[in-house]
């Protein structure tokens, strides 16, 4: 009886040690270098992926809604202080249908902007990744593709340009 109630107890104790470590962390937090994105292109038909980064420029990675107030107020930001970009490629997804994200492109002319690709989550991918609440969503990659930063929600250009530099 006793070594039954011995065994008992020491399969209690070990029984933690199976579960999995950082399952809360968002896949981001657990992956931290750029993620494995496929994004639809306003063509419709090709795919952006990692392999299309330049090489030599941070990212800044945002999820945006054609509908949302702030993501049209941080786009006309950005696209405002757009020299203060040169250093940086600009990769902005949404999850939203292809003829609204085409409607947003051509609202805020952004096909004229060599260093943004915008692009259709197609597969719903990031929300999950990131496990995001808020948009628009920032994430900040260095030149090596590593993440420095992210941030939910508004944000002003020195902070944004800011985020880079540290």
């Amino acid at each position: 009886m006793k070594k039954m109630l011995l065994i008992l107890v020491l399969a209690l104790l070990a029984l933690p040690s199976f579960s999995q470590k950082d399952s809360t962390l968002a896949p981001y937090k657990r992956f931290p270098g750029f993620p494995p994105i496929s994004l639809l292109l306003p063509d419709g038909k090709s795919y952006f992926t990692k392999a299309d980064l330049p090489k030599d420029k941070a990212v800044l990675l945002m999820l945006f809604n054609p509908s949302c107030s702030h993501c049209q107020e941080e786009t006309k930001q950005i696209t405002q202080h757009i020299d203060k970009f040169s250093n940086i490629h600009i990769v902005m997804a949404t999850p939203m249908p292809l003829d609204s994200m085409l409607a947003f492109r051509e609202k805020y002319k952004l096909a004229n902007f060599k260093n943004i690709t915008i692009t259709q989550d197609n597969k719903t991918m990031m929300p999950t990744y990131f496990m995001i609440n808020n948009l628009p969503f920032l994430a900040f990659y260095n030149r090596k593709k590593e993440l420095i930063g992210t941030h939910e929600g508004s944000m002003t250009i020195e902070k944004l340009l800011a985020t880079f530099k540290n």
